[in-house]
């Protein structure tokens, strides 16, 4: 005789994390106007409500969406004397990266709604302009913060969304000790 089976164990944790990769693959094929909590809530196989009971409205559900991805503050791991040199090394020669560019992704198919860019002005600022600007420190902090960041996005996207840049090891290498003495010069003030 085989047991019998009562109604699947509930597992909020795993419900959870599961609305949050389906808004995550949403959000990086459309717009957060495109995207509605009743097409996550299909993918996942949930009822709507349970998506507002976890997260509350769609900005909240996009916020974390943000919130889930990578949080570059890795970045100010380290000795700030070689930051150029670590990020340049990274930016010339670093593999692409799958979940940066989803989060690219997400960030430029949305910024179109108002909404979406106030989040996504929000996250980055609180999860890596300012700890970014009080790392780096001294006069006009924001705004070094701001230009070295810019600086690393446009190289990233350039690389990954380019297949790297197409040039010869000997310019990748001078490209490598520009980039660093930039960067370099913009965290030192």
């Amino acid at each position: 005789m085989l047991p019998v089976c009562g109604p699947r164990p509930r597992n909020a944790l795993a419900t959870r994390t599961a609305i949050l990769e389906a808004a995550n693959r949403r959000f990086a094929a459309a717009s957060y106007e495109e995207v509605g909590i009743r097409d996550v809530a299909r993918d996942v196989g949930v009822d709507p409500a349970l998506i507002s009971r976890y997260f509350g409205s769609k900005e909240e559900l996009f916020s974390a969406v943000l919130d889930s991805c990578t949080n570059k503050s890795d970045l100010m791991e380290g000795d700030r004397a070689d930051f150029g040199r670590r990020m340049a090394h990274e930016l010339v020669y670093g593999a692409p990266n799958e979940e940066k560019l989803r989060l690219f992704a997400i960030m430029l198919r949305s910024i179109g709604s108002p909404k979406a860019a106030e989040v996504v002005q929000r996250s980055s600022a609180d999860r890596f302009f300012i700890p970014f600007a009080e790392w780096i420190g001294g006069e006009d902090a924001i705004v070094r913060a701001r230009m070295v960041a810019g600086m690393m996005m446009g190289m990233s996207v350039s690389r990954d969304m380019g297949g790297g840049f197409g040039l010869s090891p000997e310019e990748c290498e001078r490209m490598c000790e520009r980039v660093a003495t930039t960067i370099q010069g913009l965290i030192d003030g």
